[in-house]
C-alpha cells in the first residue's frame, strides 16, 4: 500500500511564494492594480515627501531649532516607514523607502538654507583673510575655504567655499549673501540661482521616494485585508 507524499515542487513553490510575499509584497491582484490602490500609494508618498521637505523649509525660514536641525524631518521619515510596516509592505521595499526618506531628511536642511538665502538674502562685499584647502576626504574634487572679514575689518565666523578657488588670495574681494534676520549662515554668491534651482538638489530624492512608496503600497495588497476592486456591471 503506497503512502501519499507531498509533491516537492509544490512545497518549493509555496516557500518561494511566501518569501517573495515577505520581501516584495504579495501583490494579490490580477492584471493592473486597482486605481484606488495606486492613488493611496501616491498620496502616501507625496504626503510623506512634502512633510519631510516642508519641515526643513519651515525650520530654516522661522529659525525653529528642531525643524532647522532636521529632527522633525527624521520623525516624518520614520512615520512613513511605520505606515508601510502597518500595511505589511514588502520588507525590501520598506528598506528602500527608509533609505530614501532618511536621505531626503538629511539633505533638506542644507537645501533649505539655500532657499532662504535665495528668497530674502542680501549681498555684501567681504575681504578674504585666509584660504585653506578643505580636509573633507569625501569630496571628489578639491574645495577651498575662505575666511572673510567685512570691509571695516570685522571678522566673520563663516567660512565660504562658493567663489573661493585655488587662485583666491588674502585681500581679494568676495560677494557674500546673508540672511538679514540672521537665522541661516551666509554663503558665497552663485550666479543664476532661483528658488527652483535651490530645490533641484532634492528632486532626485523626492521623486524616487514617491515612486518607491507607491510601489510598496501597491504590492502590499492582500485580498483578505483589503476590498477587491469592483467589476463593472
Amino acid at each position: 500500500m503506497s503512502r501519499r507524499r507531498r509533491d516537492p515542487s509544490a512545497a518549493e513553490s509555496q516557500a518561494a511564494t511566501y518569501v517573495r510575499s515577505k520581501v516584495w509584497g504579495p501583490a494579490e491582484f490580477t492584471g493592473l492594480p486597482p486605481w484606488w490602490l495606486i492613488a493611496e500609494g501616491l498620496f502616501a508618498g507625496v504626503l510623506g515627501t512634502g512633510l519631510i521637505v516642508g519641515a526643513g523649509l519651515f525650520g530654516a525660514w522661522t529659525g525653529s531649532a528642531a525643524f532647522r536641525a532636521g529632527d522633525v524631518g527624521v520623525v516624518c521619515a520614520l512615520s512613513l516607514v511605520l505606515y508601510l510596516l502597518l500595511v505589511r509592505a514588502g520588507r525590501a521595499l520598506v528598506g528602500i523607502v527608509a533609505v530614501l526618506a532618511m536621505g531626503l531628511a538629511l539633505h533638506t536642511p542644507q537645501t533649505a538654507v539655500g532657499v532662504v538665502l535665495t528668497a530674502r538674502g542680501q549681498e555684501r562685499s567681504v575681504v578674504v583673510t585666509s584660504v585653506q584647502e578643505s580636509e573633507d576626504a569625501s569630496k571628489t574634487r578639491d574645495r577651498y575655504l575662505c575666511s572673510v572679514a567685512s570691509r571695516d575689518g570685522a571678522p566673520s565666523t563663516a567660512r565660504i567655499w562658493r567663489g573661493c578657488t585655488h587662485s583666491t588670495r588674502p585681500g581679494d574681494a568676495l560677494t557674500l549673501v546673508y540672511d538679514p534676520k540672521g537665522l541661516v549662515p551666509p554663503r558665497g554668491v552663485e550666479s543664476g540661482t532661483s528658488v527652483v534651482d535651490a530645490l533641484r538638489g532634492l528632486a532626485g530624492w523626492a521623486i524616487n521616494l514617491v515612486v518607491a512608496c507607491a510601489v510598496a503600497v501597491v504590492r502590499s495588497f492582500r485580498l483578505l485585508d483589503r476590498p477587491a476592486a469592483q467589476k463593472p456591471i
